[in-house]
């Protein structure tokens, strides 16, 4: 059986995007349906839902998932970088709702032909949709050690970048995600290794960064999300970690015509963590259209 994602701060979500009967939302990375569901379950009668990702295999489970709902879904292939073009295809022109779920889903993360976990053994891939150009592999074979060393300290803030960089120089070539965990782990001292994360996490979120290009895409997504939303309607963005969530803190800080609703990011319960350990990062921050 296909493991679900579980979806983090699935109450917060209801409650700051505020779904209502007859509205029209959008679930920008709907990956298997989790949010997605909880939504549709609170816009019927009449309501209707447009879900984005790039992952054919997470859309296909969420197909599975949504199909009771019938016509008041519609699940498209995109990069949410691409929002605003496949809504004006769809003949959309404003919604009441816009969800952002920035996290790597478990059914990526369980899937070792995916390349996404260290803990799994696997090709370096970490391709979001797997017809896109540039694998991990690609990176960590191709780069100098200079350019490895700064992808790590720039998308995974890891501080011992330039060891970590010239051991796997050294290495090479590498094509699995325990060869480059063993890189790592060779490279960083041992009194330096993180109590509560693996050490190889920075390393690996890093390089899932660079070959998503996710940063560039949330930087064109947020600004697409506040336009198309009608007066009132809200933007969530569920982050998981201190760069993504800086993107967002300041993108909707700066926008004219949304107000933050979230001075602080809404952070999930204990209890949840407990339940669901991938919550323990996750940050939500919420705006609504004021302007329009």
């Amino acid at each position: 059986m296909v493991p679900l994602h579980v979806p983090v701060l699935l109450q917060e979500v209801l409650t700051w995007l505020d779904p209502r009967p007859g509205g029209l939302y959008v679930d920008a990375t709907v990956g298997t349906g989790g949010h997605a569901e909880a939504i549709l379950e609170r816009i019927l009668p009449g309501g209707r839902l447009v879900g984005l990702d790039r992952d054919p295999e997470a859309l296909a489970v969420a197909r599975r998932r949504l199909e009771r709902f019938g016509e008041a879904v519609q699940l498209v292939q995109a990069n949410f970088a691409d929002l605003h073009y496949v809504l004006r295809a769809l003949g959309i022109a404003r919604v009441q709702g816009v969800l952002m779920d920035l996290g790597v889903s478990g059914l990526q993360l369980a899937a070792p032909h995916r390349g996404f976990s260290f803990r799994l053994a696997g090709p370096l891939d970490m391709r979001m949709d797997p017809a896109s150009p540039v694998t991990a592999a690609d990176l960590v074979n191709r780069l100098s050690e200079k350019e490895l060393a700064e992808l790590l300290r720039r998308y995974g803030e890891e501080p011992f970048a330039s060891r970590i960089a010239r051991e796997i120089v050294r290495r090479r070539p590498l094509s699995t995600t325990h060869e480059l965990r063993e890189a790592i782990l060779r490279a960083v001292p041992r009194r330096a290794w993180p109590r509560r994360v693996d050490v190889a996490t920075r390393t690996f979120q890093a390089l899932r960064i660079a070959v998503n290009r996710e940063l560039e895409a949330l930087e064109q997504a947020l600004p697409q999300a506040a336009e198309v939303l009608g007066l009132g309607g809200r933007l969530v963005v569920i982050s998981f970690h201190s760069l993504e969530d800086r993107i967002v803190k300041h993108t909707l800080r700066r926008a004219k015509s949304l107000r933050v609703l979230t001075p602080k990011p809404i952070r999930p319960s204990p209890e949840e963590v407990r339940r669901n350990p991938h919550a323990r990062s996750a940050r939500l921050r919420a705006a609504e259209r004021v302007e329009p």
